[in-house]
């Protein structure tokens, strides 16, 4: 059987190799280079896989993904240059079957796909079973609970009412308590960008939570500041007050 797969990437060389990479196995490749169109030709003609690109210009691949299943259960793989554990779990929590590492090997890639063509041909669900609320979506530090899923947090039961980019980077903060996270980190992470050395939005987002949440700026307690380092989310304090 000659598969068809959607391949949604905005860069042209990336897009001509992994496309030539999969026609040389058969596989009918057709290459978007944004999003714009994408839901259309899910709509219109079912591809047997849909091969995605998280960051692109317009509308990103997680949003995408989203929309895609709200009509449509096969395989999305997500493919991406930034190995983000938060990136991955939006993925799986929006319904993403799995998820590539740019970097990953062709020859992996082309297993993968395969593999969840297989489970298709099966009948086998493909889109990821929801997880426990405990072991993926929800963090509960005593007063502060966040929620993935909804992406909402709320302290001594009132909601915080955080942006978008304030979430984000509170759940990133959050997933990894006890971790010290630099602030290169957190840019890849949360912009897909290098620290430059003089870039302060991540210490002007880090203030704002820490008036939300109550955290002395003076001397931190919850989101602790660790000099040359990045900031630590604390993890035994939240049951202390």
């Amino acid at each position: 059987m000659n598969h068809r797969i959607l391949f949604v990437e905005d860069d042209a060389e990336l897009a001509e190799l992994v496309g030539s990479f999969l026609r040389s196995f058969e596989f009918t490749v057709e290459v978007l280079p944004d999003g714009s169109s994408l839901i259309e030709a899910v709509r219109n003609n079912p591809p047997s896989l849909v091969l995605l690109d998280i960051m692109l210009p317009g509308k990103d691949g997680l949003t995408l993904c989203r929309e895609i299943r709200e009509f449509w259960t096969g395989p999305v793989i997500l493919l991406t240059s930034l190995n983000s554990d938060m990136n991955q779990i939006l993925g799986f929590e929006i319904g993403a079957t799995d998820y590539v590492v740019k970097t990953t090997p062709p020859s992996v890639l082309l297993a993968r796909i395969r593999a969840h063509l297989r489970k298709t041909a099966s009948g086998t669900p493909l889109v990821s079973s929801p997880v426990p609320a405990a072991d993926r979506s929800t963090l509960n530090f005593g007063q502060l609970l966040v929620d993935l899923r909804n992406r909402t947090a709320s302290y001594r039961g009132e909601a915080l009412g955080l942006s978008t980019g304030d979430f984000d980077l509170l759940w990133a903060l959050a997933s990894h308590a006890g971790d010290i996270l630099s602030r290169d980190h957190l840019l890849k992470v949360l912009r897909g960008i290098e620290y430059d050395g003089m870039d302060r939005s991540i210490d002007v987002a880090i203030s704002r939570l820490r008036k939300k949440l109550d955290d002395d700026p003076h001397e931190p307690r919850k989101i602790k500041t660790i000099r040359h380092k990045g900031y630590l989310f604390a993890t035994d304090i939240w049951w202390q007050e």
